[in-house]
Order: C-alpha cells, then sequence, then structure tokens
C-alpha cells in the first residue's frame, strides 16, 4: 500500500520532469535522495518530517563511509553529497508548501559548509600547445588519419571557443552555420544559451567538414580504422580525444574538457570580461558557481601586488 509520503514523492518527481523541466538524471537523483531520508526516518506523512528528524538524517549521512578513489575508503561521505540529498529535501518541502500541504519549512534545513573548490588549470602557454597539437601530428601523420585529427583539431578550437559542456558539444549537429559567429546550445536543464565562434574555431570546422565525404547528421563522428563509422561521438571518446593531444603537447596535468572549460572562463575575466556576462556564456544558473574563477583572475590585486610588493 503507497504512503501519502510516497504519493507526494511522485506526484513531485513528475513536477520537477514536466514542469521545472529537469533531465531524467535529476528525477532520479532526487528520487534516491528522498527515499533515503524516508527509509531513514521511518515516517509516512508530511508532519512527521521534523527538524530532529532532519538533524538525525545529517549526521547519519556524515558518518557514511565514502566512495573509493583509487582503491582507498574515503572517511566520511563527501560534503558535497551531503548537500545534494539537503536540496532535494529542500525542494520537496519548497514544493509541499506550494501545495498547501503542512510540514517543515524548507528554511529550516541549511546546506553543509564546504571548502572552496580547487580548480584544475592549465596554463595559456601548455592551452596554446594543446591546440596546436593536432597541426604537429598531422605533419608526421599518415594520409588516411587526416580526417580524424581534421576532427579533433575543430574540437578543441570549438571547447576553448566557446566553453561548452562536454555533453552540449557531443549533442551538435553538422548543419551548424558558419556564416554567423554565434549560434544557440541546449544545456543543462533544457535551457538555451548563446555562444561564440572564434575564427579559428570556425576555420578548423569548415576544413574537417570540407574533408567530409559522408552526410552522417551529427558534427562530430567516429572512425574506424577502415574508414567513417558514422556513429555520433561520445563523451567518453572525446575525453579520450583531449587526454591524448596533451599527452602529445607534453602536458603532465590531467586535461579534460571541462579544464578547457575553466581556461575559456579564466581566459574571459583575465582580459576584463564582466562577471555577469561570463556566467550567462557558461550557462551557470548560480552566479556563485561562476565566482570560483574571479580569485584567481583579479587582474587589480595582481596589479598591485606587482606596483607594490618588494619596492
Amino acid at each position: 500500500m503507497i504512503t501519502e509520503l510516497e504519493q507526494l514523492k511522485r506526484e513531485f518527481l513528475e513536477h520537477v520532469e514536466i514542469e521545472k523541466g529537469n533531465s531524467l538524471k535529476t528525477v532520479n537523483n532526487y528520487d534516491h535522495y528522498i527515499t533515503r531520508f524516508f527509509e531513514f526516518a521511518k515516517i509516512t506523512g508530511p508532519k512527521e518530517i521534523t527538524d530532529d528528524k532532519i538533524r538525525e538524517f545529517r549526521l547519519f549521512l556524515n558518518r557514511q563511509p565514502g566512495v573509493k578513489v583509487r582503491g582507498q575508503q574515503a572517511t566520511t561521505l563527501k560534503k558535497n553529497t551531503q548537500n545534494y540529498h539537503l536540496i532535494a529535501l529542500r525542494s520537496f518541502l519548497k514544493y509541499l508548501m506550494k501545495r498547501g500541504i503542512t510540514s517543515l519549512s524548507a528554511d529550516r534545513i541549511d546546506l553543509a559548509k564546504i571548502k572552496e573548490r580547487s580548480l584544475d588549470l592549465i596554463s595559456t602557454e601548455e592551452l596554446n600547445r594543446l591546440l596546436n597539437a593536432p597541426n604537429t601530428l598531422k605533419e608526421t601523420s599518415k594520409k588516411t588519419d587526416n580526417n580524424k585529427i581534421l576532427r579533433d583539431k575543430a574540437i578543441l578550437e570549438l571547447f576553448f571557443s566557446t566553453g561548452l559542456r562536454l555533453s552540449e558539444l557531443c549533442s551538435i549537429d553538422r548543419d551548424l552555420d558558419l556564416s554567423k559567429d554565434e549560434f544557440s546550445i541546449r544545456g543543462k536543464g533544457e535551457k538555451v544559451r548563446v555562444v561564440f565562434l572564434s575564427d579559428s574555431a570556425k576555420s578548423a570546422i569548415r576544413e574537417y567538414l570540407k574533408a567530409r565525404k559522408d552526410m552522417d547528421e551529427p558534427l562530430f563522428i567516429q572512425y574506424s580504422r577502415n574508414g567513417v563509422k558514422g556513429n555520433r561521438l561520445t563523451p567518453r571518446s572525446i575525453e579520450r580525444i583531449v587526454k591524448h593531444y596533451a599527452i602529445a603537447a607534453g602536458i603532465s596535468k590531467k586535461v579534460t574538457p571541462h579544464v578547457i572549460r575553466h581556461s575559456f572562463a579564466t581566459d574571459l575575466l583575465s582580459n576584463g570580461a564582466d562577471i555577469r556576462s561570463v556566467q550567462m556564456m557558461l550557462g551557470h544558473a548560480n552566479i556563485a558557481t561562476t565566482q570560483i574563477y574571479t580569485h584567481i583572475t583579479d587582474k587589480q590585486l595582481r596589479d598591485v601586488h606587482k606596483k607594490f610588493h618588494s619596492k
């Protein structure tokens, strides 16, 4: 028999999917986090969600072992992961309040404080080596590998030109209008934003498409040893491509598509772009997410240090 609380959870998840337009992955995550709380608290109705139950649940989460990393067990569940549970609960409680259902106020749940994120960054010189790596390999490669190298060059240039997420770049089709300097992309939460194409990105994409003999829909496709496969490149494949060229460029740090996205943001901010514009170009829902870049791109602080330090 379905309890009142389970029915409300089901309706909330439908609301998150249909009315809020969130992805199925988000819906499934919310389901997991909220169900975990229900099972821990052993409650059946919304009035049973209390401050004490939340406090006990937080203690429970804080004492859970973390996931294994490189074969070693983390001591506790990460604060970020603990907060994901609490964010899901707050969203559920806000939904109940909108429907006029008596329960605990969402404002009663504070998130755990987390350490400021450290950014994985590469230097400008390393970035330039990465972007030029396909050109270097092309000079020594077999002619049959040229199409693949042209594709990879276009991928790297597009990443740095636009700051796209990995999943967003994978989703692009070949009917991209290269007569314009911009195009629209559908990102997280089905939100559409505009991203911009540099001349070098447009040139790399044109050269790659000119070499293609197929009519397949995806912009970036897989190649086999015998020629074109035609399948859309997967996120994992693109991660491997970026890693391959980072190694070829002699970069010892771990380089991923997200590291290039970091480079895109820090490049803009270092050269004077305002944070609101960068937020829009990255597709961040919350400006606090974009602010992780500001402490490493504050030109004024750098100039003050240069002017006054050790004089």
